[in-house]
């Protein structure tokens, strides 16, 4: 079972490119959902979380603020880390126990970890191939602002926020280019399946 870590900034096209991958097979498991799940209302995490932050991060339905939250923690690099700190380690947990449970349903599948924060959180742990989805930040920016809506100054900030490109772009055993059209990200993603598929991983 092949174990690929995608990872790639903030609007980068790393989800398109996951989906094209589950379109083709692959078992793709979702950082981002393990984070909302180890965080739901009655996690030992959601507690550490209001402890840290403050009770106000809680919605009155027990759900996390997210949205709170985000504004807290992004442009303080000090409360990132402590938010880092709590998280990091329950999802890097759940996230191995569902591989395990991948590699069980199926011992030949292509497993694929959908992870933003793969540079900042998890670049040494021992991946089969490490592919990074890749557009300028300018570009990202761009996406953040006219396809999500946000200020350019909270997309600027969320950017900010992450690792540098370039620091993605050393670890990248395949580098997906993502700034053109979406039939150009999705003709690469296809030429990775088939390298997979093929047992190519290094």
């Amino acid at each position: 079972m092949p174990l690929i870590a995608l990872t790639g900034g903030i609007a980068s096209g790393k989800s398109t490119i996951a989906a094209r991958l589950a379109e083709h097979g692959a078992v793709v498991i979702d950082a981002d959902r393990i984070v909302r799940d180890v965080q739901a209302p009655g996690s030992p995490v959601l507690a550490r979380l209001a402890t840290e932050f403050g009770a106000e991060m809680i919605q009155p339905d027990g759900a996390l603020d997210r949205a709170r939250l985000g504004a807290r923690v992004f442009g303080d690099a000090e409360a990132l880390g402590r938010l880092n700190a709590i998280v990091h380690p329950a999802v890097k947990a759940e996230s191995q126990r569902r591989f395990a449970a991948a590699l069980a349903a199926d011992p030949s599948a292509v497993v694929v970890y959908d992870v933003p924060l793969l540079v900042e959180a998890r670049v040494d742990d021992p991946w089969d191939l490490t592919v990074v989805a890749d557009a300028p930040a300018a570009v990202r920016e761009e996406r953040l602002v006219h396809d999500r809506g946000l200020e350019r100054a909270e997309a600027r900030k969320r950017i900010a926020s992450q690792a540098p490109d370039e620091r993605r772009r050393e670890i990248a055993d395949v580098l997906i280019d993502t700034a053109g059209s979406l039939d150009d990200t999705l003709r690469q993603t296809d030429a990775l399946w088939a390298r997979l598929r093929a047992g190519v991983t290094a």
